[in-house]
């Protein structure tokens, strides 16, 4: 049984998931895969303890702190690989940016692999169940293209400046698959 909580952000209304004890997910309205790695239906229970912390997690970050992903019991539904990948997008600081191709070479040396896709890496950041938290805005691609967002692109540039990320270089691509 997964279950649900609403929260009124400056980027929308979010949706959070848990299971009970861990957060599983958080999407943007109208965010592509939306919900895709909870399985069956969420039930509406804003009093879960991980709601709690969630919101006051989420308070601290909207109000310019800077929490942690590791503060939070996380348990994003998917396999070794996406597992991988998440766990790299928490370790990127605020502030910084990181690209595709980065995540890729660090990916293939803790799964022991010789070489990785970048495209692979897009797809599992693309597929962050866990957004803001999991800071899949913190990727771009190599020259400094924001490359999209599957919350939308301006939500991924409000997140960026919010947290005080230079813009400057960072390029808007004409045309992307999470415009």
């Amino acid at each position: 049984m997964y279950y649900e909580m609403k929260y009124d952000s400056p980027v929308g209304r979010l949706t959070l998931a848990s299971d009970g004890l861990n957060l599983a997910g958080l999407w943007m309205e109208g965010q592509k895969y939306f919900g895709g790695t909870v399985p069956g239906e969420l039930r509406l229970n804003e009093e879960l303890e991980v709601f709690s912390r969630a919101k006051d997690w989420l308070d601290r970050y909207f109000n310019g702190k800077k929490p942690e992903p590791s503060e939070l019991p996380l348990a994003p539904v998917g396999g070794e690989f996406r597992q991988t990948v998440w766990e790299l997008l928490c370790e990127i600081p605020y502030g910084e940016l990181t690209t595709y191709g980065q995540i890729a070479r660090e990916a293939a040396k803790r799964l022991q692999r010789e070489s990785m896709s970048a495209q692979a890496v897009g797809g599992a950041v693309g597929h962050n169940p866990i957004s803001i938290i999991i800071p899949c805005h913190r990727v771009v691609g190599t020259g400094g293209s924001l490359t999209g967002y599957a919350g939308g692109l301006d939500k991924k540039i409000w997140l960026l400046k919010h947290e005080g990320v230079k813009m400057d270089g960072l390029t808007v691509p004409a045309r992307g698959t999470a415009l």
